[in-house]
């Protein structure tokens, strides 16, 4: 458990022996709740409501929109709130909204993405994990695998996070890896990987960016165009299905940046700074960390649980 972790066990433990104040905070991120990645995040959010009595919004524009989001972080400053979670995706779309929120006196911390621009912005600390060192650490993994063909699936192009994970899986890679864009839908990610899959028989390996929404639908295109167990298919984040396939061995790992703690650890901190001035002193790394065939089938019920 690293110093930051502990200082957020210590302020929990300690809020919980003090009186209660109330805090208000607004979470605005890039993600929908309804997204199988961001309701994990959003009941991080929840719990920690729960655990500090802060009163706390979750807000998030209905589609990967830029302008929606800098004005949602507008909204969010006119409230006047005691701290703001924000994720930043695009760091030039969002810089004036955040700094606005800086200027105004508000508490910010960043969370999923953005740590290459959080301090910069003038937000206390980041929460999450670096994407281009975790897609480089994927990267090596596969390759050590036997892979020596790749595509990196992106449902997001443009969001730079997504963007720097297949660029950090092409360095880790070091074979052949072409970057495979597609839209947030499953099924159009199952067509794509398929026919991607049908026009090159020499790919041997697939990155997906997300669990749900790549990572399954890779392992169905993979058995449509029969070749289970000859395509390595790992993924960022973890599901259920893509976790059960893990475990079975049709699929190599998942990547767990747990982002649940990206949705707790904000609001503990917020409130705790309200509260009483406390802060961690840097970033909270929240990832990665590899679940492989050994560790998945204990992670599987946590992740149905919406917690992994």
């Amino acid at each position: 458990m690293t110093h930051f972790v502990k200082a957020a066990v210590a302020a929990i433990a300690f809020a919980a022996a003090a009186p209660a104040m109330a805090q208000n905070i607004v979470v605005v991120t890039h993600g929908q709740a309804n997204d199988p990645f961001w309701s994990v995040v959003k009941n991080g959010v929840d719990k920690a409501a729960a655990d500090t009595g802060a009163t706390v919004e979750y807000r998030a524009p209905e589609t990967f929109d830029m302008v929606a989001m800098s004005q949602l972080i507008d909204a969010a400053v006119n409230q006047e709130p005691d701290g703001l979670v924000v994720s930043i995706p695009d760091a030039d779309a969002l810089r004036p909204a955040i700094e606005r929120a800086v200027a105004a006196g508000i508490p910010v911390i960043s969370m999923n993405s953005g740590s290459d621009v959080s301090a910069d912005f003038g937000a206390l600390l980041h929460v999450g994990q670096d994407e281009f060192d975790a897609g480089r650490i994927a990267g090596e993994a596969l390759a050590e695998m036997g892979g020596t063909t790749a595509i990196c699936v992106n449902q997001e192009v443009g969001n730079v996070s997504l963007d720097l994970r297949c660029e950090g899986f092409t360095e880790g890679f070091g074979g052949t890896v072409e970057v495979v864009p597609t839209a947030n839908d499953p099924a159009q990610v199952e067509a794509t990987v398929t026919a991607a899959l049908q026009s090159n028989p020499e790919i041997d390996t697939i990155m997906g960016l997300g669990a749900a929404l790549v990572g399954e639908p890779s392992i169905a295109a993979v058995e449509a165009v029969g070749r289970a167990g000859e395509v390595m298919i790992g993924t960022f984040d973890l599901s259920p299905g893509f976790l059960e396939a893990v475990s079975a061995g049709t699929a190599a790992f998942g990547i767990d940046q747990q982002q649940y703690l990206q949705g707790y650890l904000p609001v503990v901190f917020l409130a705790m700074n309200a509260n009483f001035g406390l802060v961690p002193g840097g970033n909270v790394p929240s990832g990665p960390n590899l679940v492989t065939q050994d560790e998945a089938a204990m992670v599987v019920e946590l992740s149905a649980q919406g917690i992994r």
